[in-house]
């Protein structure tokens, strides 16, 4: 009975830290492992036997040949087909969401909405449609998608791996389809038909070359005088000056040249041109302080900032990238890649404070500018996401995208006819990547997403104890007290429901790893198929669709299509009641009670 107390106050513990979002999700996962290995739940040589789980393991390669599809420009034709289709709101946004979430099927949610967002914002852009419009549809298609197959979502292979332990045999890549599949589909005809016209219309320029920051009133031309302390001073020096002041300097003229970004070596002297960013006050503020003086017009021209040397564009950061939660200052764009940070969005609407001190959070818009190159090193680096479709590709092959989709085709392939397992055939893929080149081997493990690795591989021991101390029991025979005499096809429906419930507020991994074992003893209790409670677990952990902090997707797309919280609803609730009053059924029709 104590190891039940304490495994129970360790999950709602967790599940209040979750809700919290105070602490990243994986940090709260370790927490959790941490803790039942010092209350004696989990055994020291048990602990980390989730990081070599077939369910890790499988989302782990798919990431990598998530990053070798996006590198390698193998969705390119395809994105050309979304163009035609934009002049008409209903036709644009069913081929949005069809191709995303058919996407969805084979891939990582996030990686099917970070392929399809920046043309979905383009195009949209292009017609001058709100871009609320078309985002959150597409968010919504990518969740739906995962649900038809075993690689789909994390929370599919998940429920897959718990079926294997408890009954000796996984669910099949296509086992999910006839349930999911069809979910997705008819929710994907509900969205484009008539769930856009629900969503609340919000007005942003994010996407359109920096708009929405109007870096224009903001920027003026200052010359290096010749007794300016700058005289003498490399870029590196200067920017150390600059950490106390709202001043953001970029593009330089030196000697007549054309504007180029400088160099952190490059040395400043008497005439050179700088381009600083900064309010009125600021400006008059640094060029006192420094010796300088005020040689630009009062706006400067846009053209400036577009030239064929350097050019401005918006990123995006998502989620678990290098830089959220980090301050401006500590990332230090400038000196790591010669690329200045002009400004910042948040929720569509620009920060007009000090940048020096920001922190960074997903969804976070950033308007940087640089030499193209060195900002497409940095988005690689730093695991960003360019909002505007991007022509730059260095180091890209003619074949490599054909080579992806031949490679993972055939991973499909072998693993839906149970050649090979998922994570064999998988592995195959992977190795013909790195073998082609496709993707050079440096850059494998740097693009795999760890902290959804650490989040999976630390709650999976967390579950199991969860299970063997008998807290699963504790729980289940409280449900089925509460609700004495209830129908298998209404037990069945409140377990899809509460699942539904606790994925808009955890993440959707840790809401599979807890509802899993609950779901399969319910079975148990009541003499039912297993199976059938699995299956609508694996669903509901999918629907995160009334809040932005329920799945990755929602965040990131939150500042970018300026939603507030209260905008996820809209949508969201007639989302879960469509899964609800779908999802049921059909799974009682193909795996029978």
């Amino acid at each position: 009975m104590t190891e039940q107390i304490t495994m129970l106050v360790i999950l709602i513990t967790l599940i209040g830290l979750f809700i919290w979002g105070k602490f990243r999700h994986d940090l709260v996962a370790v927490f959790g492992l941490i803790v039942c290995v010092l209350t004696g739940l989990i055994t020291p040589n048990n602990a980390f036997n989730g990081f070599g789980h077939p369910a890790t393991i499988t989302v782990a390669l798919v990431l990598i040949l998530v990053y070798a599809i996006g590198r390698s420009g193998a969705m390119d034709p395809v994105e050309n087909l979304i163009k035609k289709t934009a002049k008409n709101t209903t036709l644009h946004i069913l081929t949005l969401c069809l191709l995303t979430g058919s996407l969805s099927l084979f891939i990582n949610d996030i990686a099917a909405l970070a392929i399809f967002m920046p043309v979905a914002i383009s195009t949209a852009h292009r017609v001058k449609r709100p871009i609320s419009q078309v985002l959150m549809p597409i968010s919504f298609a990518a969740l739906l998608g995962g649900m038809g197959t075993l690689i789909g979502t994390p929370p599919n292979i998940i429920i897959s791996g718990y079926r294997a332990k408890e009954f000796g045999e996984n669910f099949l890549l296509f086992d999910y389809m006839p349930v999911g599949g069809i979910i997705a589909l008819v929710g994907i005809l509900f969205i484009s038909v008539i769930g856009w016209r629900l969503i609340k219309v919000r007005t942003t320029k994010i996407g359109q070359n920096g708009d929405i920051f109007d870096i224009e009133s903001y920027i003026a031309e200052v010359s290096v005088t010749s007794g300016s302390s700058f005289c003498g001073k490399f870029i590196e020096e200067i920017e150390k000056d600059l950490e106390d002041l709202d001043i953001v300097l970029f593009p330089l003229v030196h000697d007549s040249q054309k504007f180029i970004t400088p160099d952190n070596t490059f040395m400043m002297k008497d005439g050179d041109i700088l381009l600083i960013e900064g309010r009125p006050a600021s400006i008059d503020k640094f060029c006192s302080k420094f010796g300088l003086e005020i040689v630009g017009p009062e706006r400067v021209d846009k053209k400036i900032l577009h030239s064929q040397m350097s050019d401005t564009f918006e990123i995006v950061v998502p989620p678990y990238s290098l830089i959220e939660g980090r301050s401006v200052k500590s990332i230090n764009l400038q000196k790591r890649y010669s690329v200045s940070l002009l400004g910042i969005g948040r929720r569509g609407v620009p920060y007009r404070g000090r940048l020096h001190s920001f922190r960074i959070k997903t969804g976070d818009v950033l308007l940087v500018h640089g030499d193209p190159e060195n900002i497409s090193e940095m988005i690689a680096a730093l695991s960003l996401l360019p909002l505007a479709e991007r022509k730059i590709a260095f180091g890209r092959k003619k074949h490599d995208g054909t080579l992806v989709l031949i490679f993972f085709g055939g991973a499909i392939i072998l693993s839906a006819f149970n050649i090979l397992s998922v994570q064999i055939a998988l592995s195959l893929a992977v190795l013909g990547v790195i073998v082609t080149k496709v993707i050079p081997l440096r850059e494998v493990y740097s693009h795999i997403d760890w902290p959804v690795i650490v989040l999976i591989g630390a709650l999976l021991p967390v579950g199991d104890a969860f299970e063997s101390t008998g807290a699963t029991a504790v729980i289940t025979n409280a449900l089925l007290s509460f609700a004495p005499g209830i129908s298998p096809m209404m037990l069945l429906a409140l377990v899809l429901l509460i699942t539904m419930m606790l994925t808009d507020v955890l993440h959707n991994s840790a809401t599979a790893i807890i509802m899993a074992p609950i779901g399969a003893l319910i079975a148990r209790q009541m003499n039912l198929n297993p199976d059938a409670f699995l299956i609508v677990i694996a669903m509901g952990a999918s629907c995160a669709f009334l809040t932005p902090i329920g799945h990755q997707n929602n965040a990131l797309i939150m500042g970018v299509g300026g939603y507030r919280f209260g905008d996820y609803w809209r949508l969201g609730l007639p989302m879960k009641i469509l899964v609800l009053v779908l999802g049921v059924p059909l799974t009682m029709y193909f795996w029978p009670l």
